[in-house]
């Protein structure tokens, strides 16, 4: 199995590319899963489930004998972000695109259907998951919630992240938290307007948004210990209209917060939620606040993660021990914390674009690699037909 056709190759070029020149944003992916669903029916799973937690598909490939359920997800959605290439299969799109390589990540999963259909495991369950909804947080927790979903339970769930900036197919790993929780923070003041003239007639929220600016990027330091890492960035501020002859009455300021574990930001929360009531109220404004995007730590498990530190070696890859966490989420943390499991990178190139950069391109080089170490993960968990 390892020694991949010229056309098998060819058709997983096609598949991404093609992937990529249709992208659809979280909850809108309804084309991108019908496409998979024809594609996945043609190598016969034992059972083919769709409208998971949306638009979710899994794949599922029984063995022979009874054994544990290994699960390997994807994720379908692009991002709403203008793709600025000159390729010929660039997004169709004009605000839509695949720069965040879910395309290729599909390709490296669905690929695995052809192989499975000719050599099922020879114990347990391979489970291909294609998960909604991955940029905004929700797919994850989506998909767990959906009564679909409760009749496969898996024992294992694997994932993989391409990696600009690292070296061309490494495969980055590490024990305990590999990428942050985050969460989005909205916060809404109301003051009362008043001519520009006579700003005394009003309550103006200017000063309030930026205490709440200063207040905040003092959390982490005030409130957290050196080995708990965390960050608070201010991503949106607005206070009233451009309108020169008015003294604003109302404003909105956004945070991102994220930090290595689920414990520290949960004691941000807190913190933040008291300086936000405690500078409204000094200011006499009144105040909403909503919390949006949420991403759990991914934190993997160290039994997976030697599983696949052995499977890139049997590859021949080169394997990166990350000595700290990434500070971006991924929103497999929901299935790390219910499973055992781990998310691991693959090195995109060390001069490719960033992920979310109107530039990027997943390469078209990783789709082998990627498909074969989710191969060799499944055939060292069941022991597939496989021959080595």
């Amino acid at each position: 199995m390892d020694n991949m056709t010229k056309d098998y190759k060819e058709s997983l070029i096609a598949m991404r590319r093609h992937l990529h020149q249709y992208p659809e944003t979280a909850h809108q992916e309804e084309k991108t899963a019908q496409y998979l669903l024809d594609f996945l029916g043609q190598f016969n799973p034992d059972n083919l489930i769709s409208g998971i937690g949306g638009h979710g598909i899994a794949a599922i490939y029984n063995g022979k004998n009874k054994g544990p359920a290994v699960l390997i997800r994807c994720e379908l959605d692009g991002l709403p972000i203008k793709e600025d290439s000159r390729l010929e299969h660039r997004s169709v799109y004009e605000n839509k695109g695949h720069l965040c390589g879910h395309d290729g990540h599909m390709t490296m999963v669905a690929g695995l259907a052809p192989l499975l259909s000719v050599s099922r495991p020879q114990s347990g369950s391979v489970i291909l998951l294609f998960q909604p909804a991955e940029e905004t947080g929700e797919g994850a927790d989506r998909v767990l919630s959906d009564e679909k979903f409760g009749h496969i339970q898996p024992d294992y769930v694997f994932a993989l992240h391409n990696l600009p900036g690292f070296p061309e197919s490494a495969v980055i790993t590490r024990n305990g938290v590999f990428a942050s929780a985050s969460k989005g923070l909205i916060i809404e003041l109301e003051g009362a307007s008043s001519h520009a003239g006579h700003p005394e007639g009003g309550n103006n929220p200017a000063v309030a948004a930026a205490q709440l600016v200063q207040s905040m990027l003092t959390i982490p330091q005030k409130h957290l210990s050196m080995h708990d890492a965390a960050l608070i960035t201010p991503i949106h501020m607005r206070v009233g209209q451009p309108a020169f002859g008015t003294s604003p009455g109302d404003g909105v300021v956004m945070f991102t917060i994220r930090a290595h574990s689920n414990a520290s930001l949960e004691t941000m929360e807190k913190e933040i939620l008291h300086q936000v009531k405690h500078i409204a109220r000094a200011h006499n404004l009144s105040y909403r606040f909503r919390w949006i995007e949420p991403f759990e730590a991914v934190v993997n498990d160290p039994g997976c993660v030697e599983v696949i530190e052995k499977c890139a070696a049997d590859l021949e890859l080169e394997v990166i021990h990350k000595e700290i966490p990434f500070p971006w989420s991924e929103d497999f943390g929901v299935f790390t914390n219910k499973y055992k499991g781990a998310l691991f990178g693959m090195g995109a190139g060390e001069k490719t674009p960033q992920l979310h950069n109107e530039n990027y391109d997943f390469p078209d080089q990783l789709l082998e690699k990627g498909t074969m170490m989710f191969y060799r993960i499944i055939d060292a968990l069941l022991n597939t037909d496989s021959k080595k």
